[in-house]
């Protein structure tokens, strides 16, 4: 896997003053929230997967390649502190949504 999936889930920022129907040519599509932090975890896991199993054949030594487990590796570390800035963001904002006065 040689790109990070689950930020092309987000779809990329519209420029201030654009209109969001001339950006882009998809359509929305409809995904619950749930849905796509589930997409997220799942891709971060595969790639995590796959940073492992391309250490263990460097070990191995089935391949010597250490360009690619070096870039898989970051690759799948990068994704995981994102996964997890995410994941604090909505702590966050859950926390101020509890503190809010009713």
């Amino acid at each position: 896997m040689s790109t990070i999936n689950f930020i092309n889930r987000v779809g990329a920022p519209t420029p201030l003053g654009a209109p969001s129907e001339t950006i882009g040519t998809q359509a929305p599509v409809d995904v619950s929230f749930g849905d796509l932090l589930a997409g997220m975890v799942n891709d971060v896991n595969e790639l995590q997967v796959n940073a492992g199993e391309l250490r263990e054949q460097l070990i191995s030594g089935e391949s010597g390649d250490l360009h690619q487990v070096m870039i898989a590796a970051e690759e799948a570390g990068v994704a995981m502190e994102l996964l997890i800035e995410v994941r604090n963001k909505l702590v966050d904002a859950y926390q101020q949504l509890m503190r809010m006065p009713v």
